[in-house]
This record gives C-alpha cells, sequence and structure tokens, in this order.
C-alpha cells in the first residue's frame, strides 16, 4: 500500500510513468531503423541479400545458428519477465494498448468516447477519427516494413511507385489489419484475440507481480477502479487473465482515498501470500534465469569468435577430369569465398604441395 497522504498533497500516480514507458517504446521502433553503427542498420533483415544487420554487426545465412541462439535467449528473456512482472509488457510496453490508448484519446477529445459522448451531428468527427485511424495504420506498416527495406530507400520508391509489388502487398495489408484493429477490436484484440494473455495463464504463480486488493478492504471500495479499468474487469473479483496490469485502477483509487486522508487500497505485489520480493526465490525462476543468462553468454562467445570469411570449395561441374599428357589426372575445383564483413576486403587462396603425386595448381 501506498503511504499516507494529506488532502493538500497530490498522490503519487503511476499514468505519467507509464506515458513516457509507451513514448519510449514507440520512439524505438520508429527510429531503430534510421540507425546505423559503422555503416550498418541497427537491426535490418535484408531479404534478398539474405543478411541480417544487428548491432553493426552482418550475419550472412550460412551463420544463422546464432540467429537461433539469440532468438531462444529472447524468447526465454521474454517468459522470464513474464514469469516475474505478469503482462506489465502488455500494459505497459505493447504497442497495441499504445494505439488504442491514442484512439481512444482522439475519440474522446473528439467526443466520440466516453461519458461526455455526442450522437448527434458526428460524421464529420468520425471522418476525422477514422482518417486518423488510418494514416496511423499506414504509419504502423510503414514502420514494419523500414526493418526490411532502408528508410531512404523506402521514400524513394515509395515516391516513384517503384516499391515491389510484394512490398506494396504487405503495407497495404498490415494498414489494413491494423485500421481494422483500431476501428472495430482495440481492447479485444488483447482479452480475446492476444495469446501472449494465454499464456500468461500458464505462466503465473504465486510470485508473479499483480495488482492485488485485499478482501478485508472490499467495502471500502467505492468502484472508482471498475470505471477506469480498459479492460472493463472488476478487480474485486481476484486475478483476472484479462488484467494488463496497467495500474489505472491503482491511481484511480489513490485519488479517491487520497480525498480522504487514506492511503490507496490497491497495490502491485508478488503474489497473493504477501511475501514480497521474496516470493520471486523459487526453483523455476532461478532456473530460467541461469539458462537464458547461459544462451546470452553463449552468444556473445560464438559472435566474437566467428570467423571473418567463409570458404566453400566443391568439384566444378563446368570442366570435366581429364588426363594429361604426361599421364596425370587433372581435376578442377570451384572456389567461393564470403566475405561475412561490411568492409571490402581481397582474399589469397594457398594451396600446399602434398607429398604424393598429386599436384596443386591455382
Amino acid at each position: 500500500m501506498s503511504e499516507k497522504t494529506s488532502p493538500q498533497t497530490q498522490p503519487r500516480l503511476l499514468s505519467p510513468w507509464r506515458r513516457r514507458c509507451q513514448w519510449v517504446t514507440t520512439l524505438l521502433l520508429l527510429l531503430t531503423p534510421w540507425i546505423e553503427i559503422a555503416g550498418n542498420s541497427l537491426l535490418r533483415v535484408d531479404i534478398p541479400e539474405l543478411t541480417l544487420y544487428f548491432l553493426g554487426q552482418t550475419l550472412r545465412i550460412e551463420e544463422l545458428y546464432l540467429v537461433l541462439i539469440a532468438s531462444l535467449a529472447m524468447t526465454l528473456g521474454f517468459l522470464l519477465i513474464t514469469l516475474l512482472l505478469g503482462r506489465v509488457w502488455c500494459g505497459w510496453l505493447c504497442p497495441q494498448t499504445t494505439l488504442t490508448d491514442l484512439a481512444e484519446w482522439l475519440a474522446t477529445r473528439l467526443g466520440l468516447h466516453g461519458k461526455n459522448r455526442q450522437n448527434e451531428n458526428g460524421f464529420g468527427k468520425k471522418l476525422a477519427l477514422h482518417s486518423f485511424y488510418m494514416a496511423l495504420a499506414f504509419l504502423v506498416s510503414s514502420n514494419l516494413l523500414w526493418y526490411f527495406i532502408k528508410p531512404l530507400d523506402f521514400f524513394a520508391k515509395l515516391a516513384t511507385l517503384q516499391l515491389h509489388y510484394a512490398t506494396w502487398v504487405c503495407l497495404l495489408t498490415v494498414a489494413m489489419v491494423i485500421y481494422l484493429d483500431l476501428a472495430l477490436l482495440q481492447r479485444l484484440m488483447c482479452s480475446e484475440f492476444c495469446p501472449y494473455g494465454r499464456f500468461q495463464t500458464v505462466l503465473a504463480d504465486q510470485s508473479t507481480l499483480a495488482l492485488h486488493l485485499p478482501p478485508a478492504e472490499l467495502a471500502r471500495c467505492i468502484n472508482s477502479c471498475v470505471r477506469v479499468c480498459p479492460m472493463q474487469i472488476d478487480i474485486r473479483n481476484g486475478y483476472q487473465v484479462e488484467c494488463i496490469n496497467c495500474g489505472r485502477c491503482l491511481d484511480a483509487c489513490r485519488q479517491v482515498m487520497n480525498k480522504l486522508n487514506q492511503p490507496g487500497l490497491i497495490s502491485y505485489t508478488f503474489g497473493t501470500e504477501g511475501k514480497g520480493a521474496k516470493a520471486l526465490l523459487n526453483l523455476r525462476t532461478l532456473l530460467l534465469s541461469m539458462v537464458t543468462l547461459a544462451l546470452v553468454a553463449i552468444l556473445f562467445f560464438a559472435a566474437h569468435q566467428r570467423p571473418e570469411a567463409s570458404l566453400k570449395i566443391a568439384v566444378s561441374h563446368m570442366a570435366s577430369s581429364r588426363i594429361l599428357k604426361d599421364g596425370k589426372l587433372a581435376t578442377f575445383f570451384n572456389a567461393w569465398v564470403n566475405n561475412r564483413s561490411s568492409r571490402p576486403a581481397t582474399y589469397t587462396i594457398k594451396a600446399r604441395q602434398a607429398e604424393s603425386e598429386t599436384a596443386l595448381i591455382l
């Protein structure tokens, strides 16, 4: 529970911090494709070249085992965060929540949502709202494509209508999906369709962070928490999988109880047994942490030790083996050198002479 406050003192609210987290996450998603390190994108997948650019490193198709290790580490890390913090990702960082918050904010400002909703003469406002949805949908769709096409190249080709047809299909399809999400689904996406919320039912245990209203305080509740909940759930019924840990109910409760010079009734707790942070010390959390750290260590070691170039040699199918005048057999090979770095390089292939009568000529 929060500390006691006086009527003259504003309670400590989480909403400003949540909005900051959402803005930081949004800026990271928008700006990451524009950032380059040593001439390489911070994060980009080049499908025609079968190359992944990550943190200034260039990973070719034959090095995708590193991507597999990184994916496993990220997946386990995400599961670990979910096990510890519950659906904090959903309420504080998820782009779906941010987009829905933006949509609801504009709809409220236009008088099309909330307690000040106006139903008369609203065609112009609805047109403005859906135009905003469409613009936001195209921004999100374009931002997604920037992780596959350099942003400057994307805009140059878009201006001249020279984007590949597959790019056009992806751009329009994703934009339409986002628009339908904002116009029709919004919070339903989180409560009914998002699989992450279902995973939470499997991962959550007595140590998972959750918003908690003690049963002993139910008689003092005046429903302000229920009115502000974006998922339209009642925290008084205990933990529910639809809860996205956004903390709006906590803020509403603090504001109401502050007028009575009393602390809020709702708080974030690790588990429901009052163990606090000690609840995190369990076997499942420790094992998952150790495996995640081990994968991260393996990834950094493998990335640091990987060779700068690769060499592939195979018998040539363009020239067949032949017998020379001196009776020796000549076999022809093809060699491929793949420069894995982003810098131009020159390589020299040398062959050691074998002790047998076999002659190697380069």
